[in-house]
């Protein structure tokens, strides 16, 4: 699993920090209640009836398109064979909403966002949190400035996108140099109050929510998943959802039966 930084916005990132758990200690967990363990996820395979079997991800490595005639006699045409294994289980669990093996998994990552987003993510109580706190360490000269067409969107079903009329394209351009003004006459205040010894708990007062903080966030699966069911939503506002869209590639990689099922129900 790579823990490169993946970049979100034109300043922030997410980096996984660490995980723990997996797809087949989620199977575990759930066997505990039967003294049962993990069995093995399904093998399909191609079979013949002289009895030579080919499993499937061999078969797919041959980038064949067809059927595969048998190794041992060409003129036998094989036969695909579903061998189930704990996938089924593990869709059972997520289907029926058996949500507590799920809470046997999870991961912390590190998120680099503008102040604005970190509090609406702050929001989801089921996750644990340490941010950069302002009180204790000037916050880095970085800020948030949104494309010209993020400003122009439409909000579409969420209201709260929308503004009172269209944007047009030097409008939103105006905004951009108005917002840039803005950042760098805060950040001046900013550390011309720190120079003066002004206390740092204060000195922030006058920085805007655009600017970047740091956090890292932990939380088991099942509210990862939670997370993004919310945030992941066309209602939620945009910058957030390229967060949550990260999250989701994170999760895909390291728990990728799950995420399977989650996109799934998604789709349903």
């Amino acid at each position: 699993m790579s823990t490169d930084r993946v970049a979100v916005l034109d300043h922030g990132y997410l980096q996984l920090v660490e995980s723990w758990g997996s797809d087949e200690r989620i199977i575990e967990a759930a066997r505990m209640s039967t003294d049962g363990a993990f069995r093995g996820w399904g093998d399909p395979r191609w079979t013949c009836q002289c009895g030579y079997i080919l499993s499937a991800a061999l078969f797919m490595a041959t980038s064949a398109v067809d059927r595969p005639s048998c190794p041992k006699d060409p003129a036998h045409v094989m036969s695909y064979e579903e061998r189930p294994g704990d996938e089924k289980l593990l869709a059972y669990l997520y289907n029926h909403r058996h949500m507590s093996p799920f809470e046997m998994a999870g991961m912390i990552i590190e998120v680099q966002a503008p102040i604005f987003v970190v509090r609406e993510w702050q929001r989801h109580r089921t996750q644990s949190y340490n941010e950069l706190s302002a009180r204790y360490a000037p916050l880095p000269d970085v800020n948030y400035v949104p494309s010209v067409e993020r400003i122009m969107q439409s909000g579409g079903a969420n209201k709260q996108a929308s503004g009172t009329k269209p944007c047009s394209m030097s409008e939103a351009a105006a905004f951009r140099v108005a917002l840039d003004h803005l950042y760098r006459r805060a950040n001046n205040d900013y550390t011309t109050a720190l120079e003066s010894g002004i206390p740092k708990e204060l000195a922030r007062l006058v920085l805007p929510v655009g600017r970047y903080s740091r956090m890292r966030a932990s939380a088991n699966l099942r509210n990862w998943l939670q997370f993004l069911t919310l945030r992941t939503d066309p209602a939620a506002q945009w910058e957030i959802r390229q967060y949550a869209l990260g999250v989701s590639n994170l999760i895909r990689q390291l728990f990728p039966r799950t995420h399977d099922l989650f996109l799934a129900e998604r789709r349903a």
